[in-house]
């Protein structure tokens, strides 16, 4: 009978761990799902910083709006990133629990990705908003 009890407790005991470990893992995904968020945010500042350099770069191209355009084409593909980035994050976090891992919740994964598509927007309407060189 006693071992009974002690094999019974050994089985309760390793089903512990494995929740622990399991729990654990789930945490990690949550971190790695942050920095991922944070990697594709720089990737699409980084379209945008492109965009606007080009600009900067081959703005007395003629016709004014090629360089425009193209500029246009690279902060628009910034916006996309920064929309796919949250949908993507979001989706991991609704799938996930987080157990000891205080993660960014989904609404400031949405705030953050918002915040930097509609400031590249506006860059992207202020470049088209400068006057033509002559």
């Amino acid at each position: 009978m006693a071992d009974d009890k002690s094999s019974n407790d050994l089985a309760e005991e390793r089903t512990d761990l494995a929740q622990d470990r399991t729990d654990w893992a789930e945490d990690r995904t949550l971190m790695a799902n942050e920095r991922t968020f944070a990697g594709w945010m720089r990737t699409g500042l980084a379209s945008v910083g492109i965009g606007l350099g080009f600009n900067a770069l081959f703005g007395k191209l003629e016709p004014f709006w090629i360089p425009r355009a193209i500029a246009t084409l690279f902060i628009m593909i910034g916006i996309f990133i920064f929309w796919a980035a949250q949908k993507k994050g979001c989706a991991v976090q609704s799938r996930v629990e987080a157990h000891s891992a205080s993660p960014i919740e989904r609404q400031q994964l949405r705030l953050i990705a918002s915040a930097m598509g509609f400031a590249s927007f506006c860059l992207a309407i202020g470049m088209w908003a400068i006057e033509a060189p002559n």
